[in-house]
């Protein structure tokens, strides 16, 4: 039971959709324990201050959470709201991932341009400009759709939605999940089918992450997890840890728990799309991170160690 009065220090970065999610962990942690106080902190990470260069080619993991793993080590905040996509694998030592929010909508959507809303994925122009900053989407969209043309989109929301309707994309491709959080479900022109996109790691779910060793907030958390969504995200992230990927690698997934039942697909592409490799693996959700484990090295005995070794090179090259 927790006993301690003490303000809870919440840390988010300050974009919409990250404070969007942050004040809705806050409500929910108001509601269960409305005698105690939670308080907003915010900054501004690595990934939201440099905007003109690709992600991939900035090559670090943590550049949506690095500044806030900071804070919390040096007791600024208790603990940080994440898109659990954005939250390496790897954590820092001294911190862990302390909950899993239900999981909504985790697939891709297609967000098209006024002239091009009589269009769905499969029936956009020969050399229709798709923006998209996840090499993730760009490999498996190249493997399905060779005739398109993708270009690089940075910025927020909103920012890429201006650059959208202002005409210097056709279409862009962005997460149901933050559309809906935004209350902008209203843009979304096509839910992507999981046969053309699977999604990334935990695409859809908030991260919790705090100081390992801190009881008082782990009991807390307690009544935010689902433990559905934490057993597919274990196996999701134990897959893209096996396999030594950052969010910025064409490495896609899809999972599911029916009838005690886990279903895992995994992906690895080249980032030409010409070569994707899938495979699905089944076994009991307590066995989440194994299941993540072993399908990852199926993959890698099926030619992802090579794939990823060329991704690898390229993006050192560029």
């Amino acid at each position: 039971m927790v006993v301690s009065s003490r303000a809870i220090r919440i840390g988010s970065r300050k974009s919409q959709l990250a404070l969007v999610q942050t004040y809705w962990i806050q409500e929910q942690l108001q509601k269960h324990y409305p005698d105690r106080q939670f308080d907003v902190e915010t900054m501004s990470t690595q990934g939201d201050k440099i905007l003109d260069v690709a992600l991939a080619k900035i090559g670090d993991k943590g550049l949506f959470t690095k500044e806030l793993e900071t804070a919390m080590l040096q007791n600024q905040v208790d603990f940080a709201v994440h898109s659990l996509k954005d939250l390496p694998t790897n954590l820092p030592e001294g911190l862990m991932l302390g909950c899993v929010t239900e999981r909504v909508n985790p697939a891709d959507a297609l967000v098209v341009h006024e002239k091009h809303r009589d269009k769905q994925l499969d029936t956009l122009p020969e050399g229709s400009v798709i923006g998209t900053s996840s090499l993730r989407r760009l490999a498996q969209l190249r493997h399905h759709y060779p005739h398109l043309t993708f270009k690089d989109v940075r910025g927020n929301v909103n920012t890429r939605l201006g650059k959208l309707d202002s005409g210097e994309y056709d279409a862009i491709i962005l997460a149901v999940a933050g559309l809906q959080r935004l209350d902008m479900s209203d843009r979304i022109h096509q839910v992507i089918p999981d046969d053309i996109s699977l999604h990334a790691v935990g695409q859809g779910a908030l991260g919790i992450e705090c100081r390992t060793g801190d009881p008082e907030i782990l009991e807390l958390l307690k009544v935010l997890e689902d433990t559905e969504t934490r057993d597919r995200c274990y196996a999701e992230r134990a897959f893209l840890r096996q396999l030594e990927g950052g969010c910025q690698v064409p490495i896609g997934v899809n999972t599911k728990i029916e009838n005690n039942v886990l279903t895992l697909i995994g992906m690895v592409a080249s980032l030409d799309g010409k070569t994707l490799i899938k495979d699905t693996i089944e076994g009991e959700p307590s066995q989440a991170e194994s299941l993540g484990q072993t399908l990852a090295t199926r993959l890698r005995d099926a030619g992802a160690t090579e794939i990823l070794a060329e991704i690898f090179a390229q993006i050192q090259r560029s």
